[in-house]
């Protein structure tokens, strides 16, 4: 293991996670204070992760706003990932980054070229279909932390291969003139460490102190590129206690011993207030005590609530019996605050646990009428426009097969419509107006990258995108038709393939089947406003009017499968190489997480692993500038029994005195809003009062027709009104037909 870096500075520290906005006021203040001191040109500031980015950047702007000194108002801001990409490029601008296709290729083709016997489990783990993206996930984790298989002391043998793998993939990138974006980091730290070439002159030349936000996220080689880039500037950090979710996951401690182990002078620092009240949002105390278990009642005694008995911290919850009634109740909720307080949809984020859920999420949202702006590249599989490209593909590769097959199979009765050929020229003939076998020869060519160009133009494909699609659905096919092209560019320049329609065929087969939803950038703030919809990490640096936390059950928060599903975690507790913690003592949990009390402890993997999840809460709570919502829903139990397994963390919240949680009606009756919510409840109610009737009279009751009759006259007051879009009256007169027993209708 390489000695810890040595860091000559100040570290000032935050007591706990403060409001989102208080946060951004206070790293304003300090750059503010650093800039006056050497210069805003002179000033590098460097956050840990690209997340949240645009908001410091925004805050920090705002702290130049009123300079007469002549300098930029705009900071120097960067990701600590993407200034160590130019730190290798300033070293050697030939190297070219690994793109995330391309590495699937590759690492794919060193595992099939391997010489090393596959352990037996792996070979049975490679059935399921996470095994891909778990295997993935490990050695890009291995790879930042730069865990060699020959630095490590009797490794399990399912590790042993994998790192052995990993080794000779990265061998391979060597020997291509590659660098892996995981690798970017590692690689930059011995380049300035090594002052290869005079780099560390020429990357410091340009600033004279750093400021390093985010700290408590900084991990060791992080901490090493740190020291290697400020070793002749004026190093200020800022972080926050209890905070830490990405370190914690491969360093067990404290930040604060953290920091002083690192060389840093230690400092507290109290948060600037941004909010309306000194005390901040209502659910501050909710934020606080899930981040580090600190009850409402050990506040200051002269604190008037909790001296009444009275509740200090206020959360709303939301609990429906589905996870897709969850985002319905999600969506009503959202324009109804719209509606009462002004609010723009962009002032709303509703956050997921895992990024995989966000397509789903947003999809249900945008059916209930509310507009979402969340922009990242789905899975390649569910996109329409590859899907289209790859059909193109598929019958090109036909065609080099034999020019004339697909006429033949277009002329053939007998032909099955399982045939993938068939289902090619079916998504074709679906999807482009006017197609013939012909266009396929018309666009083929030399280069498959530019015939596949011609196609897009000659089939007008991004202006079909336009025309059917919403903007936000459009961009994100925009940026599946971007990543198809660099596949085939790729395809062409390497010699890992073929450059022909069989090469991009195998590579991009592969892709789409390896490929994650949402693994690529999401952008949380595009121009064209909407509900941000996110994994509940990307808020950590984040500010919102609203925040609806989904899917609070036990099975989520904290969950039963810790670090990854590709060990039993059984088997994690003995992997002392596995890149994570697996084995923490007592000690070591209960230094990290403040709630612990290491008495009571019972196994400490997973409580330490629990209390990453409930901090991963408490920041994406901190993210509510006003209204905080924790939503849960039932889940099956086997049969028909349900149970509403909601976390232990909202059990725990609702258990606290000083706590409360208010309960939104999320019924079918509660307040309707939204264009979508009322089309629906209208159409809904001439069946509905019919069968109120009917019930009443079965069960020998008395129905009131006055009602009916008057709630009718209002809808046909409404349909004959005029203002209204005649499709939806005919469907509302459909309603009454069909209430009245008229299914089959006789216009």
């Amino acid at each position: 293991m390489a000695t810890p870096p040595t860091l000559d500075g100040t570290c000032k520290l935050l007591p706990a996670p403060a409001p989102g906005s208080d946060v951004f006021a206070t790293v304003a203040a300090e750059y503010a204070a650093l800039a006056a001191e050497h210069g805003p040109r002179n000033v590098l500031v460097l956050k840990r992760h690209p997340a949240g980015l645009e908001s410091v950047a925004e805050a920090l702007a705002d702290a130049g706003r009123g300079r007469n000194d002549g300098g930029p108002r705009s900071p120097r801001l960067e990701s600590l990932p993407e200034h160590a990409s130019k730190t290798i490029e300033e070293y050697d601008p030939t190297l070219d980054r690994l793109e995330y296709e391309e590495r699937i290729e590759l690492i794919s083709l060193v595992i099939d070229g391997a010489s090393r016997s596959v352990p037996d489990y792996l070979e049975r783990a490679a059935d399921h279909e996470s095994f891909a993206r778990d295997v993935g996930q490990l050695l890009l984790a291995a790879t930042r932390q730069r865990l060699d298989l020959d630095d490590l002391e009797s490794p399990h043998d399912c590790l042993a291969f994998l790192y052995a793998m990993n080794d000779r993939f990265h061998a391979e990138l060597e020997d291509r003139g590659y660098v892996e974006r995981a690798d970017v980091i590692p690689r930059a730290v011995d380049l300035l460490e090594a002052d290869a070439d005079g780099v560390r002159s020429r990357v410091t030349a340009s600033f004279d102190a750093v400021f390093a936000v985010e700290f408590e996220e900084y991990r060791r080689l992080d901490r090493r590129y740190l020291a290697a880039l400020s070793d002749d500037a004026d190093l200020v950090c800022i972080g926050e206690r209890h905070a830490s979710v990405e370190r914690t996951r491969v360093e067990p401690g404290c930040l604060e011993d953290v920091a002083r182990d690192a060389g840093l002078e230690i400092e507290p620092l109290e948060p600037v207030s941004a909010g309306e009240t000194a005390d901040g949002p209502p659910h501050h105390p909710v934020t606080r005590f899930l981040a580090t278990g600190d009850r409402p009642e050990g506040r200051n005694d002269t604190d008037a609530g909790s001296a009444a008995g009275r509740p200090v911290g206020r959360a709303r919850r939301i609990r429906t019996e589905t996870a897709r009634e969850q985002v319905r109740a999600v969506a009503t909720e959202i324009q109804s605050l719209s509606d009462r307080h002004g609010w723009s949809y962009d002032e709303f984020a509703v956050a997921v646990p895992r990024i995989e859920r966000v397509p789903e999420t947003r999809r249900r949202l945008r059916d209930a009428g509310v507009p979402t702006a969340t922009i990242g590249t789905p899975s390649l599989a569910e996109d329409p426009a590859v899907n289209e490209l790859y059909a193109v593909v598929t019958c090109q590769c036909e065609r080099d097969d034999d020019s004339d097959a697909l006429e033949r199979l277009d002329r053939d009765p007998s032909r099955g419509s399982s045939d993938p050929r068939e289902v090619s020229l079916n998504r074709l003939r679906a999807r482009v107006p006017e197609f013939s076998t012909r266009m396929l020869a018309e666009t083929d060519g030399a280069s498959v990258r530019r015939s596949l160009e011609r196609w897009i133009g000659r089939t007008d494909l991004k202006g079909r995108i336009a025309r059917e699609e919403t903007w936000v659905d459009a961009r994100e096919q925009y940026e599946g038709i971007r990543r198809v092209l660099e596949i085939a560019r790729f395809v062409e320049e390497t010699d890992l393939v073929g450059p022909d329609w069989q090469g991009l065929r195998r590579m991009l087969r592969r892709t789409i089947r390896y490929d994650a939803p949402y693994v690529h950038a999401v952008e949380t703030r595009p121009p064209v406003g909407g509900v941000t919809v996110c994994a509940v990490d990307d808020l950590k640096y984040d500010s919102r009017q609203a925040v609806f936390l989904l899917d609070l059950i036990d099975e989520t928060y904290p969950g039963e499968q810790f670090l990854t599903q590709l060990f039993p975690s059984a088997w994690l507790r003995t992997m002392p190489a596995y890149p994570a913690v697996t084995d923490p003592s007592l000690g070591e949990t209960a230094e990290t997480f403040a709630p612990v009390d290491a008495t009571a402890v019972g196994d400490p993997f997973e409580t330490y692993h629990a209390q990453r999840s409930r901090r991963r809460l408490a920041l994406g709570a901190r993210a509510a500038e006003r209204a905080l919502y924790l939503c849960s829903y039932e889940r099956g139990a086997g049969g028909l029994q349900r149970t509403h397994d909601e976390s232990r963390y909202l059990k725990l919240l609702e258990s606290t005195p000083g706590l409360t949680l208010a309960d939104v009606d999320a019924a079918a009756g509660a307040a309707i809003h939204g264009e979508t919510n009322a089309v629906e409840a209208l159409l809904d109610q001439p069946r509905g009062e019919l069968e109120r009737v009917l019930r009443e009279a079965s069960t020998g009751g008395e129905a009131d027709l006055g009602a009916t009759e008057a709630l009718f006259e209002e809808i046909a007051v409404v349909l004959e009104d005029g203002d209204i879009d005649d499709e939806l009256a005919e469907a509302i007169r459909s309603q009454f037909e069909f209430a009245a027993g008229e299914v089959v209708r006789d216009d």
